[in-house]
């Protein structure tokens, strides 16, 4: 049942509640029964408003049904409301309510799921690495939740802007640059000459040679940046490694097809006069105090959660790490963004309540709780049985470039998002690189791929399937199929509304299953000609919403098959069966399983 018909059949409720009980104050709400049996729907607003209006709750619950049933339009939309336990009122709708999903689906297209724009503007700001290195694993896992979060968002309605923070400044760019002299002049990580606190990966030698060749490097959103060559010129060394390495870091992005709508440097909240600035109104705003030399905010009388207050200026000179960032997201507010999502790793979790104090103690407006976090654990990676922890081109590491070139963007998008962001995770790269149902992106690409060559075999247009008479899909996998297409907008919006981007993953994978056990229970291809449309209608919504989820995490709907196919096969296909002989259905993976012999073999795609 589609969004819009649960908004009808809970208005149909209310009124009928109305009719039952006038006066009755109480929320009609529509849940799944744990056991399918038991109905589609089901509401306990009976049982809410039996105690006040001082009735039985299931004779209560039979006067609602007997008003609902009485109502001419419910005859749309339920074939039958019942009355269970205590007071619940279990509903099963019509045949017709459920196969309305195939026409809307096979109607919107690429716009099925989607709300129309107006939403409110947001801003995500996610990855925002240093650029003193390539980016990791973890960076890697902000760059899949927050691409699929902005998704989810922009397919909800909301005018979304993606946004790169750059850590331009501070102690880990003098350590990138003096790392990057000692290699200039013939200093190797090894030696006793070598900074300590220097990086010491593959990356810093090719920015030194670079830097000694006279080169010129440009960052997406910057002026070029030639080098002068001179190994005592630290200051344009600096210059020439921080545009080498956000140059380096556009590259991995866009190896995963990530762009961004705006860079923000942490350098600019100073030239800018941002940051002092706001220091000033701190102190104006009667929230800090001097002590030991520094200067403290009183965080923890600001009700943002602070266990004690926190150094905003050391007494040797410099602000903490947090007073940029609230300079940063003042910067934010100014710009309209009411609302302010960050995704960061769970290392980041003290600064939250320093930066919201921060924001609450300039008493600008920024409500409690702003901006809103996402922190997300580390990843480990395992490869051949073992956790990968060195990377040669980052040195101490796995990079966001190491995963793509091992399994392909496709593989590292989904595994990445397919857990909660709060949850650690064992990034496998064997499993990814699997061609079997034990592999859940390649068990849903499978999906689509197979609908897409049923579809080709038969070789009709869109406009029969638009024609298609659905009363005829009637078959107990293909209701639930239905039912399952038809949760799909419900599913973003709750997505959106958690900032869970990992339930689309699961959902993916329940509809990736409804599909196949779908196929492997009724014939699509048969004699009879009307009926052959219509299951082709509903595989080719299947296969559309399955696009839509997919493209929701940044993953590719592939469409052909990647190998030639058996003798068996192709006789069927002449014979337009279902890929195999004798006009039986073909196998298909059930998760999990040892994986299908018809199973598509997709090539991931990778970097070279």
């Amino acid at each position: 049942m589609l969004p819009a018909q649960q908004t009808q059949l809970i208005e149909l409720i209310q009124r009928a509640v109305e009719t039952a009980a006038p006066g009755a104050q109480g929320t009609v709400q529509l849940e799944r029964p744990k056991v399918a049996a038991h109905g589609d729907f089901a509401t306990n607003i009976a049982m809410q408003i039996a105690k006040p209006m001082k009735r039985n709750p299931r004779e209560l619950a039979q006067a609602i049904v007997d008003a609902l049933q009485a109502a001419p339009e419910t005859g749309t939309l339920l074939a039958a409301a019942e009355i269970a336990g205590p007071g619940f009122i279990n509903l099963r709708v019509t045949p017709a309510a459920r196969q309305a999903v195939v026409d809307a689906i096979l109607a919107q297209g690429e716009r099925f799921g989607h709300a129309e724009p107006g939403g409110e503007p947001l801003i995500v700001e996610f990855v925002s690495a240093n650029p003193t290195g390539p980016l990791h694993v973890g960076h890697a896992r902000q760059a899949a939740l927050g691409d699929a979060l902005c998704r989810l968002f922009t397919a909800t309605g909301n005018a979304v802007t993606r946004e790169f923070y750059y850590n331009d400044a501070g102690n880990q760019i003098h350590n990138l640059a003096i790392s990057v002299q000692a290699r200039a002049r013939g200093i190797g990580p090894d030696d006793a000459a070598f900074p300590a606190d220097g990086y010491k990966g593959e990356y810093i030698a090719d920015i030194a040679a670079d830097f000694m060749a006279g080169k010129t490097v440009q960052a997406s959103d910057g002026d070029p940046v030639t080098a002068s060559a001179d190994p005592d010129d630290l200051e344009a060394i600096r210059a020439f490694a921080v545009a080498y390495l956000r140059r380096e870091q556009d590259l991995d992005l866009q190896a995963f097809d990530l762009k961004f709508d705006n860079y923000y440097l942490e350098s600019s909240l100073y030239t800018s006069g941002r940051v002092e600035q706001t220091v000033q109104r701190l102190i104006d705003s009667g929230h800090t105090y001097e002590e030991g030399g520094a200067l403290w905010l009183r965080t923890t009388e600001l009700g943002e959660g602070d266990d004690k207050d926190r150094v905003m200026r050391k007494k040797e000179g410099g602000y903490t790490y947090f007073v940029p960032d609230v300079a940063y997201h003042v910067a934010k507010w100014e710009r309209g963004f009411r609302r302010a999502i960050n995704i960061q790793g769970s290392d980041h979790h003290g600064t939250i309540a320093r930066v919201r104090s921060g924001l609450q103690a300039l008493d600008v407006g920024i409500p409690k709780g702003y901006p809103d976090y996402i922190l997300h654990k580390m990843v480990k990676v395992m490869r051949g049985g073992e956790e990968v922890k060195i990377s040669k081109r980052a040195g101490s590491y796995v990079t966001l470039r190491d995963l793509v070139d091992w399994v392909g963007r496709d593989a590292v998008r989904f595994f990445l998002i397919q857990r909660r962001a709060d949850t650690e995770f064992v990034f496998d790269v064997d499993l990814a690189l699997k061609q079997s149902d034990e592999n859940p992106v390649y068990y849903i690409q499978y999906a689509h791929a197979r609908i897409c060559s049923i579809l080709q075999q038969w070789g009709g247009d869109a406009a029969a399937l638009a024609q298609a008479d659905t009363a005829l899909l009637a078959a107990p996998r293909e209701f639930a199929l239905m039912q399952r297409l038809a949760e799909f907008p419900a599913m973003i919006q709750s997505a959106a509304q958690e900032l869970a981007p990992h339930h689309v993953a699961y959902w993916l994978k329940d509809c990736a299953a409804d599909f196949h056990a779908y196929y492997n229970a009724e014939r699509v291809l048969v004699d009879d000609e009307a009926l052959k449309v219509a299951r082709l209608s509903l595989l080719a919504a299947t296969r559309q919403v399955l696009a839509n989820g997919l493209a929701l995490l940044g993953v590719s709907a592939p469409q052909r098959l990647d190998r030639e196919r058996s003798p068996a096969e192709a006789g069927a296909d002449a014979a337009g069966q279902d890929q195999v002989g004798q006009g039986e259905p073909a196998p298909a993976p059930q998760a999990p399983s040892t994986g299908s012999e018809d199973a598509p073999a997709f090539r991931p795609e990778r970097r070279t």
